[in-house]
């Protein structure tokens, strides 16, 4: 059947140069060549020195074995994840948010938690306002953390770091309040306090029995290389997944924080412009979340050797507790079983079910329309030029 298709009907992507200048393509080609040449060299001199860095890392003590810290009994495990999405319309814009929580591997002395994932979702009409992606993704993200935090698992895992959720909320905090047309803004101010607290609750871990793990997939913090004088161009996670061998792990160490000349941590949430009912148990609530981050530590671990290094943050009491460190370098152990998913098992399926959103949009806009379309009483060619999609934007 493939041998048929001709240009216009093969699916786009095992075409991928059909609609663009055969020019273009040879001079990107070429230039890809050059790219290649530049990252060999680099490859080959990293193998070179991988001896001399790994015995640097070694003396400097920041190496340890997953045997040091004993082996508590395996916990229950799930990961959330979340998506968004915006159809922008000719007459408005259609926009989705979801967060999940899946299950991961059950131990064999444990029973499931869930059947099913846990999910949360907003879906509205939104005015063409170029603030919607901002606040709907803090929405998003919001309601990851409330999915996380009352989740009822030992061991709970988020795609992301722990410091991206400031970072979301602080930018939605800022333009929330000027966008009160938007039913996401007024989802976000109505529930914001919830979110802050989900938040601060994975930051503390004050539980012993609750362990939360953030594995982002890709940083920009070198806490490592800094400390160790590697050279900027090597990144932590990429180094340390060619120096530390299976069932190693790094020492933690205090999460890297944006800071002014003086030294001072500069995370902020501007909470002022919250409605008076909500803005004192925020404003106080943002300071101990601020409080929390400066105490979140990092580790890299390498579980297996197809595995590359995973980046953990934890909150400090899970890090300076080596019984509950153990308990999370268990469950991601136990979670990594095969060398078919280059992370834990529950991230990985949370990871597909959040990416399965933005795929899925254009039928959910297909049967609003199909939906209008059978009770509209004028030209029903309005109401597919008022649903007609321009653009897509998506993001987790």
């Amino acid at each position: 059947m493939e041998a048929f298709m001709t240009a216009s009907n093969r699916p786009a992507d095992h075409t991928p140069f059909a609609d663009l200048p055969a020019a273009l393509v040879e001079e990107v080609l070429e230039k890809t060549a050059e790219v290649a040449d530049g990252l060999l060299a680099s490859f080959q001199q990293v193998k070179a020195d991988r001896q001399s860095l790994r015995n640097q890392l070694t003396n400097s003590g920041l190496v340890m074995g997953e045997s040091s810290l004993g082996y508590p009994p395996l916990p229950t495990t799930c990961a959330t994840d979340g998506s968004y999405a915006i159809e922008r319309l000719l007459t408005t814009d259609l926009a989705a948010a979801a967060a999940v929580a899946v299950e991961g591997l059950t131990p064999p002395s444990e029973k499931r938690h869930w059947a099913l994932p846990h999910h949360k979702t907003f879906v509205a009409a939104e005015p063409h306002l170029e603030d919607t992606a901002t606040v709907l993704r803090a929405v998003m993200l919001g309601e990851e953390l409330r999915l996380a935090a009352n989740a009822p698992h030992d061991l709970v895992m988020m795609d992301g770091t722990l410091t991206l959720p400031i970072i979301y909320f602080n930018q939605a905090l800022n333009t929330a309040p000027d966008a009160k047309q938007l039913r996401c803004a007024e989802e976000f101010l109505g529930h914001c306090s919830e979110y802050l607290e989900a938040y601060l609750v994975l930051l503390r871990s004050e539980r012993s029995d609750k362990h939360y793990a953030a594995l982002p997939k890709y940083s920009t913090r070198r806490e490592i290389g800094r400390k160790l004088g590697w050279p900027p161009m090597y990144d932590d996670r990429g180094m340390l997944t060619i120096l530390l061998d299976p069932g190693e792990l790094t020492t933690p160490l205090q999460l890297e924080h944006p800071r002014d000349s003086k030294g001072d941590v500069t995370w902020h949430l501007n909470t002022g412009r919250l409605p008076v009912d909500a803005k004192k148990e925020a404003t106080d609530l943002s300071g101990e979340i601020i409080s929390a981050l400066e105490a979140v530590c990092v580790f890299y671990y390498k579980p297996h050797s197809w595995l590359p290094a995973l980046r953990v943050e934890v909150a400090g009491s899970v890090a300076s507790n080596t019984q509950r460190l153990a308990t999370v370098i268990q469950g991601l152990k136990h979670q990594t079983a095969t060398p078919s998913m280059l992370e834990p098992y529950p991230l990985y399926l949370a990871d597909r079910t959040a990416k399965a959103l933005a795929r899925a949009f254009p039928a959910f806009r297909q049967v609003t329309t199909q939906r209008v379309s059978e009770q509209y009483k004028g030209d029903i060619g309005e109401v597919f030029f008022a649903m007609h999609g321009y653009r897509s934007e998506t993001g987790r």
